[in-house]
């Protein structure tokens, strides 16, 4: 199983940007996807997540309003969408998939990584 993170990039603060997270190797629509990010010198945080079906989203709660967590089965991606980006917003993020089987067994895995940084 592979996820792929599209490019992060650079941001003047107020600005927006849209990451993706493709998998292959698996079916994406069993899975749980999650955002998560590490700024330098801190702990890595859960940003968004989102049921695999796509019905429920969690988000933390400083990005609430902000960032929309979003995915296509279809397309075997999942989005983040990232308005009025602030400085603090400035992290390594990335993307997760997370299933438990009917035997309790569970199956994470992780992208590689991408860099957002936002400018003031």
């Amino acid at each position: 199983v592979q996820l792929v993170e599209s490019m992060g990039g650079l941001v003047q603060a107020g600005g927006s940007l849209r990451l993706s997270c493709a998998i292959s190797g698996s079916t994406f629509g069993i899975y749980v996807m999650t955002w998560f990010r590490q700024a330098p010198g801190k702990q890595r945080e859960l940003v968004a997540s989102i049921s695999s079906s796509g019905g429920s989203t969690n988000y933390a709660d400083s990005v609430k309003g902000r960032f929309t967590i979003s995915r296509d089965n279809a397309k075997n991606t999942m989005y983040l969408q990232m308005n009025s980006l602030k400085p603090e917003d400035t992290a390594v993020y990335y993307c997760s998939a997370f299933e438990k089987d009917d035997r309790g067994f569970e199956y994470d895995y992780w992208g590689q990584g991408t860099q957002v940084t936002v400018s003031s």
